[in-house]
């Protein structure tokens, strides 16, 4: 992968940022990022992976395997194409919905399983360097990838941050003091959007009246960009400028207008807030489906491939739980454990007072 040879900050616009329609037909060959077609492939098929282990993933809660589950189901190409531009100096701080971005840094599909589980072994995704666990308080996150931000730029790294929030997150006090403090230590942050147009069942329209979200980094001097989040070849010319001038000239924010298609957590029901008719109109827009018509159309992939492909993922990812479910149980304490080398004082009076409730309800079992 190449320098890109188009900014789309240099003159972002009133309009999203798009180079391909709902088709999958190019409006601007000038915009396209330098990927080739093996790349471009690549890209297919790793969406396509996540979008199998996505939906696997709610297949799995639903048997009573896993706790919960936070479906990514339409928003793949945001965190496929900014996870192909992400290198292993790169930090990764996310939210909680961008599997695509997770597998590409490193995370293995057992980890992830493990943390949906409640194990809290899964949050180190050992295989993963750079990458923070992911972090399920809204917005919390940013602060913490400003701070490494921070450090990158004292000791001298070249190194970007890729933080992730939802729309839903820059309604919070942690999302304006992120980006406040970002301009100001010029730490080298791209904050990412994912507009999925709810936070939770709360429509955009009833959390600001902003005429865009990338419009609120005007109010800290930093430069904002919106793009259709589910056009792949426009993310990944924003990501490639994204990564270049956070190095070069500081934090930019990106938000990728999407529509998250299945249920907030598996514990969620949206259609008690949205409508049939508007899910439909969504799917004409669907990441995967608008990128295997330019590869149709192009000779580049077929119905048997799709196939095949689906197959072997599904072997992969079945094997993959399997791993996890064979996991020993979490233990109790290690909620405490995990959290810091030296227990702090507070955390070592809830954990007697834990331990105190799992004595009494061991020796005062609940009646069968």
């Amino acid at each position: 992968m190449g320098e890109t040879v188009f900014d789309p900050f240099a003159d972002p616009g009133t309009k999203p940022f798009r180079v391909m329609d709902d088709e999958g037909v190019i409006l601007r060959e000038d915009w396209k990022p330098p990927l080739g077609d093996d790349e471009v492939l690549d890209a297919y098929r790793r969406m396509l992976f996540a979008r199998t282990a996505d939906l696997m993933s709610v297949s799995y809660q639903r048997q009573g395997r896993m706790f919960t589950y936070p479906p990514n189901l339409g928003q793949e190409a945001i965190a496929g194409a900014f996870g192909r531009v992400m290198r292993p100096e790169d930090w990764l701080v996310p939210a909680f919905r961008e599997l695509g971005a997770w597998i590409q840094k490193g995370a293995r599909m057992r980890d992830v399983f493990l943390l949906w589980m409640g194990v809290e072994e899964g949050n180190r995704m050992s295989e993963a360097p750079r990458m923070l666990p992911p972090a399920v308080p809204i917005a919390s996150q940013l602060l913490h990838a400003v701070g490494i931000g921070k450090a990158m730029r004292y000791r001298k790294e070249a190194s970007a941050v890729f933080a992730f929030v939802g729309d839903g997150g820059t309604s919070t006090g942690d999302f304006h003091e992120a980006l406040n403090f970002a301009a100001v230590w010029d730490a080298p942050v791209v904050f990412i959007v994912q507009n999925n147009q709810y936070a939770i069942s709360v429509p955009l329209r009833m959390q600001t009246r902003a005429e865009s979200l990338a419009g609120k980094a005007g109010g800290f001097g930093l430069p904002g960009l919106q793009v259709d989040g589910n056009d792949f070849f426009a993310l990944s010319t924003v990501a490639l400028a994204a990564r270049q001038h956070a190095l070069e000239k500081g934090p930019v924010v990106v938000e990728a207008l999407t529509y998250r298609r299945g249920a907030h957590t598996t514990s969620d029901d949206p259609s008690k807030y949205r409508s049939v008719e508007e899910e439909k109109a969504w799917e004409v827009k669907d990441p995967l489906r608008r990128l295997r018509l330019y590869l149709e159309a192009r000779r580049l992939w077929e119905e048997p491939q799709e196939q095949a492909a689906v197959e072997a993922f599904r072997k992969e990812i079945d094997h993959e739980f399997l791993v996890a479910e064979a996991h020993p149980a979490c233990a109790p304490g290690d909620v405490f454990r995990h959290a810091y080398r030296e227990l702090p004082v507070d955390l070592k009076r809830q954990q007697a007072e834990f331990e105190k409730y799992l004595n009494w309800k061991e020796r005062y079992p609940w009646p069968s």
